[in-house]
């Protein structure tokens, strides 16, 4: 207490130096805390959103499509029969003559899909990402590893429809 006073009596604006920078040392340690928490909750969350996807590899037979359009269709997503995962998308080419998507999938060996069976590229959510639809048909012919699916429908692309619907309204008003 009395090298303060002295320190104050001696100069007034030293004191309010080192007082200032007691100061931002306590902030800068408050700071760092905060980081450090925020770092520690990301990471946290980060882990628990990444081991939620279960984006895991399936081991099972190749199944080939194609389609003219991919579009958020990637490496990894699911492939699903009524909503349950059976696959996953293993590669995404292009095919160099036609120019239309030729999409891998390994679908577990477990689940045996007709020759007639029909695949889309469906949006998981407004904001999601997308995945592959298959809807079996009534072939009694199982599919082998290497088969192609003959009957495709691309992904659907919700600006295009926007548009589409924007000047269909705007068209049907200039008409009236």
């Amino acid at each position: 207490k009395h090298e303060k006073t002295a320190l104050v009596e001696a100069s007034n604006s030293l004191y309010h130096v080192i007082y200032i920078g007691e100061i931002i040392m306590k902030v800068n340690i408050l700071e760092t805390i905060t980081g450090a928490a925020v770092i520690a909750i990301s990471a946290v969350l980060l882990f628990y959103g990444y081991s939620q996807t279960r984006h895991s590899r399936v081991e099972g037979y190749t199944i080939v499509a194609k389609f003219s359009k991919a579009d958020g269709l990637v490496e990894g997503s699911d492939v699903k029969i009524g909503g349950i995962k059976v696959g996953s998308v293993s590669q995404m080419t292009l095919d160099p003559q036609r120019y239309t998507a030729i999409v891998k999938m390994q679908i577990n060996n477990d689940i045996k899909i007709p020759t007639d069976t029909s695949a889309a590229i469906i949006s998981q959510s407004l904001l999601g990402g997308k995945y592959l639809d298959l809807q079996p048909g009534g072939d009694e012919e199982m599919m082998k590893n290497g088969d192609e699916i003959q009957h495709t429908q691309s992904s659907v692309i919700l600006e295009s429809l926007i548009g589409q619907l924007i000047f269909s309204s705007k068209e049907g008003k200039d008409k009236k």
